[in-house]
């Protein structure tokens, strides 16, 4: 007859998120979870087979709270450009110095792990479409100028994001941040030529 688990998965899913969100994968053993999560080896493999399966497991953890939590904020009521710039201010601040787990993830195994890619690439689409969605609702309701490319916008945006939470990590400096925000800001607001 099998032990019962002493512990519980969800919370074991929600701290192993953070180690590997600060560590990265590869940086992440299985003898450095047993001792973060005060679990045993053994217990480790027969709940979740492996390294590799846990860390899948972390990043589907981390889309359905963090970056929902993103989207989320992303599509509260309110002027869009006000929205848009607390949401990066707030990104860039809340989690000081660990940056995005789906961006750290994305640049440490890029696309040598398909599981992860797609893992990374559907809560990158996700951020996209609620982008785009802010800056329509944001030029039907006269935010925004009429003549906005909302596509390449949103592109140039998302890629504003990944740059800002790359920066974040490194530990640049909050104030330069928050001033390529507010430049960013600007730029959208500002009528096209």
């Amino acid at each position: 007859m099998a032990r019962p688990r002493e512990f519980d998965e969800q919370d074991v899913i929600d701290r192993a998120t953070r180690v590997f969100w600060c560590r990265g994968y590869n940086a992440t053993s299985v003898r450095d979870l047993g001792a973060e999560l005060s679990l045993r080896q053994s217990s480790l493999y027969r709940t979740f087979h492996d390294k590799r399966a846990l860390f899948l497991r972390t990043l589907d953890h981390y889309r359905a709270t963090e970056s929902a939590q993103a989207e989320e904020r992303l599509s509260a009521p309110g002027p869009s450009l006000e929205i848009l710039r607390e949401w990066m201010i707030w990104m860039v601040g809340h989690e000081a110095g660990r940056g995005c787990f789906v961006v750290n993830t994305a640049t440490e195994l890029g696309a040598a792990d398909p599981e992860v890619r797609q893992r990374t690439e559907a809560a990158f689409d996700v951020t996209r479409r609620t982008l785009t969605s802010l800056l329509q609702r944001g030029v039907r309701d006269g935010d925004l100028p009429a003549a906005l490319d909302v596509d390449a916008a949103a592109e140039m945006l998302f890629t504003t994001v990944l740059g800002l939470r790359v920066r974040e990590r490194a530990g640049h400096d909050p104030q330069r941040l928050a001033t390529a925000i507010d430049f960013t800001i600007r730029t959208l607001a500002a009528p096209a030529i």
